[in-house]
């Protein structure tokens, strides 16, 4: 039985190591009589790597790595080897949205083709929108998907590492109102960064990573860790957002930072 994920002009497949040809074609097939999908891929390997990205191998339709997919009433376009994108997040981007209000400032930090960062322009319509993202050809997408959604004057990319653009953001005197981490799966939580641009009142929106029974540990440690750098934090809510391995889940943990930095966080 394969699994899959249609980014709308076509589909992912992942098969059973034992899964013949044959059959491989066959589900690529079924899926091609869906009218909108138009290319048919094999996922051949795991997300890896600091810009998530995967292998493909081409099966049945046009030849082509490019998707354009639609989803909260935005378009996005980006390569599917290259860029990371999750169709399966698409009500989590919706529901942060709704969190922000009109006129805030916000920061999206790993913001690949700029997803979280382009739903949010065109639902809460925020002040601005700082889009942080490593890979730079997720940045050149993202460019071209702020102009396709029209929000250009609201959202600004900038590519590098967060560890090196966020103390420049700080060295500007940057605050925001709204963080949204949808991190990748690395030991670091990068919440120091993240409280170096908040200030009192500020809210995040971490992405964790554990099983059920640790879930609590890592809460803890996050807590642990604002401790370290003189800022308290009050964990809000902590929701599942998804599966990413048996019995490994996402979180979506709700943070409101409760005090104003002391000194800069270096």
């Amino acid at each position: 039985m394969a699994n899959y994920d249609i980014l709308g002009n076509m589909a992912i497949l992942k098969f059973p190591k034992e899964a013949k040809k044959s059959e491989k074609l066959e589900k690529a097939r079924e899926l091609l009589k869906n009218k909108s999908i138009k290319t048919i891929l094999e996922k051949t390997n795991k997300v890896s790597g600091r810009l998530r990205t995967i292998k493909t191998k081409y099966l049945l339709g046009e030849k082509t790595k490019i998707a354009e997919y639609r989803e909260n009433g935005c378009l996005f376009k980006f390569n599917v080897e290259t860029c990371y994108f999750s169709p399966r997040l698409a009500n989590e981007r919706f529901e942060v949205a709704r969190m922000i209000k009109k006129n805030e400032n916000v920061l999206v930090m790993f913001a690949g083709v700029a997803p979280f960062s382009i739903v949010i322009a065109k639902i809460s319509k925020p002040s601005k929108i700082i889009s942080i993202e490593l890979g730079k050809e997720c940045c050149k997408y993202a460019e071209e998907n702020l102009v396709k959604n029209k929000v250009e004057n609201i959202v600004r990319v900038i590519q590098g590492d967060v560890k090196r653009i966020i103390p420049n953001l700080e060295k500007q005197k940057e605050k925001f109102d709204f963080i949204v981490m949808p991190r990748p799966n690395l030991k670091d939580s990068f919440i120091k960064q993240a409280l170096g641009v908040s200030k009192k009142g500020t809210r995040i929106i971490y992405y964790g990573f554990s099983s059920e029974d640790k879930k609590s540990e890592m809460v803890e440690s996050l807590e642990k860790e604002a401790k370290k750098y003189k800022r308290k934090i009050r964990i809000v809510k902590v929701l599942e957002a998804g599966d990413i391995a048996p019995y490994e889940h996402r979180y979506r943990i709700e943070i409101l930072v409760e005090n104003s930095a002391t000194s800069q966080v270096n």
